[in-house]
């Protein structure tokens, strides 16, 4: 039997159709399988931290997810601040990511933002995204130095077979996808899933979940109380995005098979195009329509080249809900396999997978058909209309659609800690810090608990003919949440060693998925996991090894905030106003971790500029006591803790505590003492100095309770922590 692999100049991988051949295993230090936005990230992030070689597979050949292959070229980044929707704040890898972005549209259109989207600030065209991936891990083709590593690229083949000695998985064994004959197996000393659907951790043996959460598992105030029937498999909707350019002329498709048009009636009284350009934000009211919801190029109001006009659809109507599947579809799965159309789509096979999306790619473009045929007739003539939009050619498929759907939700690995809905859940839709800040926090993020409508209803009865969607009470747009980081436990399994989750494949629950899944979360996710898998390769341990040990998971989180190789940091604790370019980013995360100085209550800034207040001099320097081994404990309790502190006032509270403070602060102590100041000297003094810990030696193993709070490690947000309990 012979293996094929591609180790292919990564930029020019666009123009070949089909990987070399090889016949022997290929060995590795690190695999990464799936080559969405994660797994590039995760890959570029190990590499740039000095693994050696890492492998880096992919099913087709595009890099890049949800920014490429998935054609979801508008970035979902919104947030909630001051009331009002904005970015959350960019950092890591996927800040790299954004300003490539914008270099690469100024220099195509002249504008770095040239979408005026209605839910995004920034939008790509697909194989500007696919190129700008390529070239990301193109940089680490060949080591560039000696504390970088190699990056081999091999596209189109499908994860098959795990396996494991030992409880540790060892290597992947993959298949072509036009020829399961054909067969490659890579050998690595540790495996990061960023596929799809989790392929690696279900055929490892690793635990996992797949749909509905029950209330009695998590406690999750949102989760059905179950028993579960076909529902068990309901999940967020995949969705086929539909990629248009304008042609200027009659560009209606063919009538897909099947198409009824009842199907589509939503359309029927939503506008379906705008004239607005995008000067009064994102998610103006004025702006919403489906043309503008999403659109990548506004050559219009931009005064841009006939032709370059672009948008894509990625509207509920499109939606694809995973269960209750329409009878030719499951009659179709079924004769693949009993019952097979009863499966969660996490346990199908690849080619059972491929019969659900042909579905998902008729029904979506029986909506861009709808479009242009209904909706054109109901509206007036005018040249944006759908009608004189056609399909993209970029992506170089037969059917000119993206080479894969977009995945809301698949598998959720079972991890040391699995992130539920009470931690991150907002009391209204003005977030605040989380309820579990964790100390292990690996990157910060907020999103809306997002779900798109998960069910369909059958209009003639049964499960024939034409459906429609349906969006339930407890899984819809607006469950609101609060700003939290992911934990570092949560990409971590409960049993299996050689093995880290990322992308999607992680410890959350089902709710928490739909809030932690879109495409900065989903960079920053890979980034973290390579930093940890990185991390594991340096010490020869595992991960679990690394995640009970508190110095491997702070020297994790140094990596994040601080690269090497001069990138932005990964803003761990998610202040707003905290910039990866201030002098001070380091300080005030590490400090916000560590619990030294968390986050102010009633506020998302850190303020760096403002004065700080005596008393809260105090009770930081009551914190570094409390959580640091220092050289004094006698407390540091002036007389005066009234007004703003000065420079003084810190050096003598520092003396204290047997702290040599800085000799600026005794030369020039009358200065007012900046927030920024302070998280700068502080950390100063304190990072390298050993962090107070209670007993560790039976941490994170099952039915242990470190801080004695009555719950378990592997249920505690905080499990270092008495005030985590409820």
């Amino acid at each position: 039997m012979r293996s094929r692999y591609t180790i292919l100049p990564v930029a020019l991988l666009l123009a070949f159709g089909s990987p070399l051949h090889a016949a022997e295993p290929v060995a590795c230090d690190l695999l990464i399988v799936g080559g969405n936005e994660a797994g590039v990230a995760a890959a570029v992030q190990a590499a740039r931290l000095g693994v050696p070689h890492v492998v880096l597979v992919n099913d087709i050949e595009w890099l890049g997810g949800q920014f490429s292959a998935e054609g979801v070229g508008c970035l979902d980044e919104w947030t909630t601040y001051r009331g009002k929707r904005v970015n959350f704040p960019r950092s890591g890898l996927f800040l790299d990511i954004v300003r490539e972005i914008r270099k690469r549209n100024a220099t195509r259109y002249g504008l770095a933002s040239p979408g005026n989207a209605w839910c995004g600030t920034d939008t790509v065209e697909p194989a500007i995204a696919a190129r700008l991936f390529a070239d990301l891990i193109a940089q680490y083709q060949k080591p560039r130095d000696d504390k970088t590593g190699r990056i081999t690229y091999l596209h189109s083949w499908e994860p098959v077979r795990v396996r494991t000695e030992k409880n540790a998985v060892t290597s992947v064994e993959f298949a072509a996808p036009d020829d399961p004959k054909k067969s490659l197996v890579v050998t690595a000393r540790l495996t990061i899933d960023c596929s799809d659907w989790g392929d690696v951790i279900r055929l490892s043996g690793a635990r996992y979940a797949a749909g509905p959460d029950l209330k009695k598992r998590f406690g999750e105030p949102g989760a059905p109380e179950g028993p579960l029937s076909d529902d068990r498999n309901e999940m967020n909707p995949l969705s086929w995005c539909v990629v248009l350019r304008e042609a200027g002329k009659d560009s209606t498709i063919a009538k897909p098979d099947g198409y009824e048009p009842r199907s589509f009636a939503a359309l029927d009284s939503t506008p379906p195009f705008v004239d607005w350009d995008g000067i009064d934000g994102v998610y103006s009211k004025a702006g919403w329509s489906v043309y503008t919801h999403r659109r990548l190029v506004d050559r219009r109001h931009n005064k841009l080249a006939a032709g370059t006009e672009a948008t894509f659809l990625n509207w509920p109507v499109q939606d694809y809900p995973l269960y209750a599947f329409p009878k030719p579809v499951a009659d179709a799965l079924d004769a693949t396999e009993a019952n097979a159309s009863k499966k969660n789509i996490v346990d199908m096979t690849a080619a059972q997978r491929r019969i659900v999306y042909a579905d998902a790619k008729r029904h979506a473009l029986g909506m861009l058909y709808h479009l242009q045929t209904k909706v054109h007739d109901r509206v007036r003539d005018y040249p944006e209309s759908f009608r004189y939009m056609q399909l993209t050619d970029e992506f170089g498929t037969p059917d000119r659609l993206p080479p894969k759907p977009y995945i809301r939700e698949g598998l959720r690995l079972e991890a040391l800690y699995m992130l539920r809905e009470t931690d991150i859940r907002a009391a209204d839709r003005n977030p605040k810090w989380a309820k579990s800040m964790v100390p292990d926090g690996v990157f910060g993020f907020q999103f809306n608990i997002d779900f798109h409508p998960t069910r369909r209803k059958f209009l003639d009865g049964g499960n024939t003919g034409p459906w429609q969607f349906v969006h339930t009470a407890n899984r819809n747009w607006h469950t609101d949440t609060d700003r939290a980081m992911l934990p570092l436990r949560s990409l971590v399994p409960v049993e299996v060693d050689g093995l880290l989750g990322s992308s999607k494949n992680i410890g959350v629950t089902s709710l928490v998925s739909a809030a932690l899944r879109v495409h900065g979360q989903m960079v920053l996710c890979g980034q973290a996991a390579g930093t940890v898998a990185a991390v594991c390769l340096k010490e020869g341990r595992q991960p679990r090894e690394v995640a009970r040990d508190w110095k491997s998971v702070r020297d994790v989180q140094r990596l994040l905030v601080k690269p090497p190789c001069g990138s932005p940091g990964v803003l761990l604790w998610p202040y707003h106003d905290l910039s990866t370019d201030d002098l001070h980013f380091e300080a005030v995360n590490h400090l916000a971790v560590r619990g030294i100085w968390p986050g102010d209550a009633g506020s998302l800034d850190f303020r760096a500029n403002d004065a700080t207040a005596k008393s809260e001099v105090v009770a930081i320097l009551a914190r570094v006591q409390e959580l640091v081994v220092i050289p004094s404990q006698k407390p540091f309790q002036p007389a005066d803790t009234a007004g703003p502190a000065n420079w003084k006032y810190l050096s003598d509270g520092l003396v204290t505590l047997g702290l040599k403070p800085p000799a600026g602060l005794v030369k020039d102590g009358t200065q007012v003492l900046q927030r920024h100041e302070l998280a700068r000297i502080l950390w100063a003094m304190v990072r390298d100095l050993p962090e107070r810990q209670p007993d560790l030696k039976n941490y994170l193993r099952p039915g242990n309770d470190t801080d004695g709070d009555g719950i378990a490690d592997l249920d505690d947000p905080l499990p270092l922590m008495k005030s985590s309990a409820p």
